[in-house]
C-alpha cells in the first residue's frame, strides 16, 4: 500500500464479505486486522477479496525476522532508485534553470536522454501502481503522481520530437523535463524518509521479539544439550546460567537467583526467584544458576502474548480516524476533478501562453495533493505509543481504548490486589499476661502449621520471616469459622475469635480493648490463649501497597474522581481509603455487584474506568468504558480489559492515562496538519494567488511539499518515543 486511499479500499472490500464483523487496515504497518465468523467465511476467501483489489497478501507470519528483512529490502530498493534519480536529475535542473545561458544544439535531446531513465525506471512504481488501480476501477496516490509526471514528460517529449506541431503558433514550445525528473526524485525521497520513519514506529515490537534467546540449554538423558528454542517442549528441564536470558516460561525446580524482569514489566529492581517460583521467558538471570521446568512454549509464552496484544492494538483504529478515512476514500477522485477544472479554466481564461499555464497548474494540483498524511496521522501515533507503553509494562489495546481514556471522569479502584497487596500479613502482635511478642508468635505459628486458612498462613509466614524457632506441634484440631486448638510442646494453644475462647472458658477482659482498637483500624483480629489463660491478640490485614497513595494522588491531579469498590465492611474499607487518600467508598459490594456499580455511575452520565485484577473483576472491567487490569491478575481479567499493567503497581495507571492523553493530542495535531496542508496547498497549486500577487506554484515546489507532508506527520508521531513515563521508566 502506498497511500491512505489504498487502505480504505481494502478495508471496504473486506468489510463487505459475508461473516466479517469488522476489518481494520493499518496503512502505517501494512497490516489488516479482521474479525470474522469462521462458519461463514474462510481465510482464503478473505485473501481473494484483497487480491481482487490489486494487492498481494501474506498471512501473518511467525517469522518476524522475515518481515523485517522484507521492509529493509523495500527500503534499499527505494534508496537505489532515489539516488539514481537524483544523480540524473541534477544536470537536467542545471541546464533547464540556466535560462538559455547554457543552450546548445541538441540540448533538449540530452534532457530527454537524462530524464527518460528517471521517469521510466526510477518512477516505474508510480505507473505500475496507477495501472493496477485502473484495472480494478480505482484511483490512488500513484494515479495522481503518474498523471502529473506523465503529462509533464509526455508534453516535453512531443515538443522535442515533433516541434513542428506548434509551427502555427509561431512560438517554440516549452519543455518541462526538469519538472518531471525532480517530481519523481522528490517523491521518491519522501517515500524513502517515510519508509525509514515508519520502520522506527514498529521498532518496539522488533525489540520485544529480539528479547527471546535463539537457543536453550536443555537437560536430555542426563546431559545438557543446546537446542533451538523452537525445539523445546513443555515439561522439559532447561538450565539458565548467570547473565543469560531465560529462554521460555517455566517454574524453578532447582537453584535460585535474582531475575531482571524490567524488559517486560518496567520494574527496575531484580526479583528473587527460588524453588517453585514462576519465571518468564526473555527476562535476564542476574546472579545464581537455576533449572526450570518449561510450562509454555511458542505462541503461549508471555512474550508472544504481549507481542500479539501489541500488534492487535496497533491494528485497531481510533474513532477519530473515521473522518480521515472518509476523506481519503473520496480524495483522489476529488483531486482529479479539481485538476481537470483547473486545466480548463487556465486554458480558456488564462493569459498567454495559456497551454503552458494550464499544464503547470494541472500538474501542480495533482502533485501537491497528499492523502498519505491523512492516512498516517492516526496509525503512526498509535503504533509508537503502544510500542513505547509495552516497553514499560503497559499494554494499550488500540486506538479506541486510547481515545476513551481521554474521556474518563471516574476511576473505580478494586481494593484487594489493587490498592492492597492482595495477601494477608500479620501486622500486630500484642502479648498480655507476661508473654513477650516472639514467644507468643512462635507458639501461635506452631499451632497454625497445619492450617490452610489465610490468617493461619499469614501468622506462619511472619514467624518464618523473623527466623523464629517453632516448638513441635503434637496435636491439631480446626473448627471452621471459630478457630484452632492445638498442643504445642505440651502446652494447649487456642487461636480464634471471642466466641471460640468463650466456649473454652477463657477470661478475655484484658484482650477486649486491644481487639476493638485493632478492628476499628480495619484489621482482622484473632485472640490467643495458652493453658487456659489469655496470652495476647494477633492482627492480620491485607497491607496497602507502598505506591497506592501516590498513585491515587496522581489520578486526582489528572482531574479524575477516584472511588474505592470493595466487598469488605465499612470500617475496614474506610481504613484503607483514609490510608491512600480516597474520599468516596463503595463498601459491602459483592463480586457480582461490581458491574452494577459501574453501570450506576454510567447512568449518571459519567465515563467510567475500572481497575481490578481478579476473575470477579472481569464483568466490571468489561462493563466499564475503560477497563484496566493489573498484570498479576487472571487471564480472564486481562482479556476483559482495555489496558493491562504488567506490574503490580497502581502508579502505572496514571502514567498509562497520561500517555493516552498525549497520544490523542498528537493524533489531533497530525490530522490538523494533514487537513490544513491539503486545504491550503491544493488551491494555491491551482493558482489562487495569481490574480493577487502574480504567483504560481512550481510543480517542483509542489512535489517537495507533498513529500515533506507525510514525513512531518510521521516525525511528529515519533516524538512520542521520548515521552517520559515517570515511575515506569
Amino acid at each position: 500500500m502506498e497511500c491512505a486511499a489504498c487502505a480504505v479500499r481494502i478495508e471496504k472490500r473486506l468489510g463487505k464479505q459475508t461473516g466479517v464483523q469488522s476489518a481494520s487496515v493499518n496503512y502505517a504497518t501494512g497490516e489488516a486486522l479482521v474479525e470474522y465468523d469462521a462458519d461463514e467465511v474462510r481465510v482464503d476467501q478473505l485473501v481473494a477479496a484483497v487480491e481482487q483489489t490489486g494487492y498481494g497478501v501474506r498471512l501473518e507470519a511467525a517469522d518476524e525476522e522475515g518481515v523485517v528483512h522484507e521492509q529493509e529490502a523495500r527500503y534499499r530498493a527505494i534508496r537505489r532508485r532515489t539516488i539514481a534519480a537524483a544523480v540524473l536529475s541534477l544536470p537536467v535542473v542545471v541546464l533547464s534553470m540556466a535560462h538559455g545561458a547554457l543552450d546548445f544544439p541538441g540540448m533538449r535531446w540530452l534532457l530527454l536522454a537524462l530524464t527518460t531513465p528517471v521517469v521510466v525506471w526510477a518512477g516505474a512504481g508510480f505507473f505500475d501502481g496507477a495501472w493496477r488501480a485502473f484495472r480494478h476501477h480505482a484511483a490512488d496516490m500513484n494515479t495522481l503522481v503518474a498523471l502529473g509526471v506523465g503529462t509533464a514528460y509526455g508534453y516535453s517529449v512531443l515538443a522535442t520530437v515533433a516541434p513542428g506541431l506548434w509551427a502555427a503558433t509561431g512560438q517554440r514550445p516549452e519543455v518541462y523535463f526538469e519538472a518531471a525528473a525532480v517530481i519523481v526524485t522528490l517523491i521518491l525521497l519522501g517515500r524513502l524518509l517515510e519508509e525509514r520513519a515508519k520502520g522506527k514506529t514498529g521498532a518496539a515490537i522488533r525489540r520485544l521479539m529480539d528479547l527471546q534467546p535463539d537457543t536453550a540449554r536443555v537437560v536430555r538423558d542426563g546431559h545438557e544439550v543446546e537446542v533451538p528454542v523452537a525445539d523445546v517442549s513443555v515439561g522439559e528441564m532447561v538450565v539458565v546460567r548467570p547473565g543469560e536470558r531465560v529462554p521460555l516460561d517455566g517454574t524453578v525446580i532447582d537453584g535460585a537467583s535474582a531475575v531482571d524482569e524490567s524488559m517486560l514489566t518496567g520494574e527496575p529492581l531484580p526479583v528473587e526467584k527460588g524453588l517453585g517460583d514462576a519465571v518468564t521467558g526473555a527476562t535476564v538471570n542476574r546472579t545464581g544458576a537455576f533449572t526450570l521446568r518449561v510450562s509454555r512454549t511458542g505462541a503461549g509464552t508471555t512474550l508472544a502474548q504481549i507481542v500479539r496484544l501489541v500488534r492487535e492494538a496497533q491494528g485497531r483504529k481510533a474513532p477519530i480516524q473515521r473522518l480521515a478515512d472518509i476523506v481519503a476514500g473520496v480524495f483522489v477522485p476529488t483531486v482529479l476533478l479539481i485538476a481537470i477544472a483547473t486545466f480548463v479554466v487556465w486554458f480558456d481564461f488564462g493569459p498567454e501562453p495559456r497551454l503552458a499555464y494550464a499544464l503547470l497548474t494541472f500538474v501542480s494540483v495533482l502533485i501537491i495533493a497528499c492523502p498519505c498524511a491523512l492516512g498516517l496521522a492516526t496509525p503512526t501515533a498509535i503504533v509508537v505509543a503502544t510500542g513505547k507503553a509495552a516497553e514499560h509494562g503497559i499494554l494499550l489495546k488500540g486506538g479506541d481504548a486510547i481515545e476513551r481514556v481521554r474521556e474518563v471522569e471516574v476511576v473505580l479502584l478494586d481494593k484487594t490486589g489493587t490498592l492492597t497487596e492482595g495477601t494477608p500479613r500479620l501486622t500486630d502482635a500484642a502479648p498480655v499476661g507476661g508473654w513477650d511478642e516472639a514467644s507468643l508468635l512462635a507458639l501461635a505459628a506452631a499451632a497454625e502449621m497445619r492450617s490452610e486458612h489465610p490468617i493461619g498462613e499469614a501468622i506462619v509466614a511472619e514467624a518464618e520471616a523473623r527466623g523464629l524457632a517453632l516448638p513441635p506441634l503434637e496435636a491439631f484440631q480446626s473448627q471452621t469459622g471459630l478457630g484452632v486448638e492445638a498442643t504445642v510442646a505440651g502446652r494447649t494453644v487456642l487461636i480464634g475469635n471471642r466466641d471460640f475462647l468463650d466456649e473454652h472458658g477463657i477470661e478475655q477482659d484484658v484482650l477486649d480493648s486491644i481487639a476493638i482498637d485493632l478492628a476499628q483500624a480495619g484489621k482482622t483480629v484473632v485472640r490467643v490463649a495458652v493453658d487456659g489463660k489469655a496470652a495476647g491478640v494477633l492482627a492480620v490485614a491485607d497491607t496497602v501497597r507502598a505506591s497506592s497513595k501516590a498513585a491515587v494522588q496522581a489520578l486526582r491531579n489528572l482531574g479524575l474522581e477516584v472511588v474505592m469498590v470493595t466487598g469488605d465492611g465499612e470500617a475496614s474499607a474506610q481504613a484503607v481509603a483514609e490510608a491512600v487518600g480516597i474520599e468516596r467508598v463503595e463498601a459491602n459490594v459483592r463480586p457480582a455487584q461490581k458491574a452494577e456499580v459501574v453501570r450506576r455511575y454510567q447512568r449518571e452520565g459519567r465515563v467510567v474506568a475500572m481497575v481490578g485484577d481478579g476473575i470477579n473483576d472481569a464483568p466490571a472491567l468489561a462493563a466499564a468504558d475503560v477497563g484496566v487490569a493489573m498484570g498479576a491478575g487472571t487471564d480472564i481479567a486481562i482479556e476483559a480489559s482495555d489496558v493491562t499493567l504488567m506490574r503490580d503497581s497502581l502508579a502505572v495507571v496514571a502514567e498509562a492515562f497520561r500517555l493516552s492523553n498525549r497520544t490523542l493530542r498528537t493524533i489531533k495535531q497530525n490530522l490538523f496538519f494533514a487537513f490544513v496542508y491539503n486545504v491550503l496547498g491544493i488551491p494555491i497549486a491551482a493558482g489562487l494567488l495569481y490574480p493577487f500577487f502574480g504567483m504560481l506554484l512550481s510543480p517542483v515546489i509542489a512535489s517537495a511539499a507533498m513529500a515533506l507532508s507525510s514525513v512531518s506527520v510521521v516525525t511528529n508521531s515519533l516524538r512520542l518515543r521520548g515521552f517520559n513515563l515517570g515511575e515506569t521508566a
